[in-house]
């Protein structure tokens, strides 16, 4: 590791300084999957609405997306040992008091500082990694294992949350957080020497009021996507005030970035084309990939598995996921045309979503889905790197990092459309059925009555007096039309979702021009920040 080795001490091997790397930024990665561990327990214990614990993973990423462009000034300026223990205690700190706190205003600005020291530990790390790797080979392995590890951290974080949340309350979360940063910090002072990996530039002229406004822009952003379906979109007087304001924010980013001399983000990236085109395909990658929660759920509340045995099944999702990079890696190497590695990816993702639409019921095996779920994986898996590295080599080098921080931004809106189109089909849609459902419970249909009486019967022959037994039995019907139609909102997300499989997979289909963009993994590095 040539750009490492100055950095680290001379008699630390390399396989100690790649698994330090990797004890630091693990514990940043799981910060991110914190709020969806146990959205129920999160609201539980901090006493919010869901929406609430929504967004403050919203308000994470949010941070990660914004403070990405001017990070850089501040990693120019600290010594890289300082910067890396700063960013280590800023974000012990901060989960500490996510851990005592139960106020959710104090709970989402910690949450926000999370997000920047989060992006300062992931950028640093990610630069002694990836400046190391001079040849192409060695980069698209190292691009593919970094964005592996990112699609496989929502699976991973239920896997290890699972026993915690199964034995404590919520917030010991946070303080496992604090001690899974302990090995890579102490490890991070013996080895390293205390060096810069640049020369150092004082901390003048930073575009801060850009940096406000655009996280301003995502935050508000955020908060109207994530909170419109439940306060019914534009009727709510909060819902107009946060669309007029992220509106009139981005206008102000947009004239400001214009005139300024050093542009915080450059907008010229937009004038390429198939930059473009792949920021499309990542905001539908993100958009669809919000559609695997919607599995969690169907586990947890309609066949009633506990997260323990949820987080078991989800590891045939890491297992797709890494063949599917494996095999990405090796076709983007071998240079196969771009069109057909993404054609692959985005068939297997219309596979799952499509098969997943005739599995949904009210009882399954979970081994029925196991396969499946490999299948959704390799096709996540199959896209990341591709449509990352695509967007990238889009543009020229010296707008490479302003391509970078742009793809955050479309990968931050597609994963907040996401969250919105779930909330719409879990309330409104739902209650559309429970509405269609409704009509048909009458003493008049004699389905409904048998299976009553069935209820009734099964219920007495427990033991129960038979006037309980009547009203647990209107109970368990009320029940089973509550899962009915959640199953129903579920399968029709699923088919939306199918749908725009299918005219992505035309636009790839007549788009010829895709294959014009020559992928260059030396000159430009893709963003670390890409959750």
């Amino acid at each position: 590791m040539s750009l490492a080795l100055p950095v680290f001490k001379s008699w630390v091997p390399v396989w100690l300084i790649r698994v330090t790397l990797f004890l630091v930024i693990f514990p940043g990665l799981l910060l991110f999957g914190l709020s969806t561990a146990s959205g129920p327990g999160a609201a539980g214990y901090y006493g919010i609405e869901p929406a609430d614990v929504q967004y403050s993973m919203v308000v994470f990423y949010a941070a990660v997306a914004g403070f990405f462009a001017l990070e850089r000034r501040f990693f120019i300026f600290i010594a890289t040992r300082e910067y890396f223990i700063l960013s280590i205690l800023i974000q012990m700190a901060t989960a500490y008091v996510c851990f005592h706190t139960q106020n959710l205003y104090i709970l989402l600005f910690f949450r926000f500082l999370q997000g920047m020291s989060n992006c300062m530990t992931t950028s640093i790390c990610i630069t002694l990694i990836f400046g190391s790797l001079h040849s192409e080979r060695a980069r698209e392995i190292g691009y593919s294992i970094f964005y592996c590890l990112l699609l496989c951290i929502t699976p991973i974080s239920t896997i290890i949350t699972a026993p915690i949340l199964d034995a404590f309350d919520y917030n010991v979360l946070y303080k496992f957080i604090i001690f899974t940063y302990i090995p890579g910090g102490v490890l991070l002072l013996v080895i390293m020497n205390n060096i810069r990996l640049n020369r150092k530039m004082p901390l003048y002229q930073l575009d801060v009021y850009s940096f406000i406004i655009y996280s301003a822009v995502l935050c508000l952003l955020g908060y109207t996507l994530v909170y419109g379906q439940q306060y019914y979109w534009l009727q709510d007087s909060r819902i107009v005030w946060s669309l007029s304001a992220t509106i009139l924010l981005i206008g102000l980013h947009v004239l400001r970035q214009l005139h300024l001399k050093r542009p915080y983000l450059n907008l010229d990236v937009f004038k390429h084309r198939n930059f473009n085109v792949g920021m499309f395909m990542i905001f539908v990658l993100y958009l669809i990939r919000g559609a695997l929660g919607i599995v969690s759920v169907y586990f947890a509340v309609i066949l009633g598995m506990d997260p323990i045995h949820i987080g078991y099944i989800m590891a045939a999702n890491i297992a797709g996921i890494v063949v599917s990079v494996l095999i990405s890696s090796r076709l983007i190497l071998m240079k196969r045309p771009i069109r057909l590695v993404w054609l692959y990816g985005f068939v297997l993702l219309l596979i799952f979503h499509v098969w997943m639409w005739f599995l949904f019921t009210t009882q399954a095996d979970p081994s029925t889905y196991v396969i499946p779920l490999i299948i959704q994986g390799m096709g996540a898996g199959m896209l990341m790197t591709p449509i990352i590295v695509f967007a990238i080599s889009s543009v020229p080098e010296h707008l490479g990092s302003s391509a970078s921080a742009t793809g955050v931004f479309f990968r931050f809106t597609g994963f907040c459309t996401s969250i919105a189109l779930v909330n719409y089909f879990q309330l409104q849609q739902k209650n559309n059925h429970i509405n269609r459902f409704q009509e048909q419970l009458s003493g008049l249909n004699t389905v409904v009555s048998e299976r009553l009486t069935q209820y009734t019967r099964t219920l007495t022959g427990k033991g129960m007096a038979p006037d309980l037994a009547a009203k647990a039995a209107r109970g368990l019907l009320n029940r089973t039309v509550d899962n009915q139609a959640q199953l129903r909102a579920m399968m029709d997300y699923y088919l939306l979702i199918s749908i725009v499989l299918i005219v992505v997979l035309l636009v790839i289909a007549l788009f010829p021009k895709l294959n014009r963009t020559k992928i260059d993994l030396k000159s430009n590095q893709p963003s670390p920040a890409v959750y």
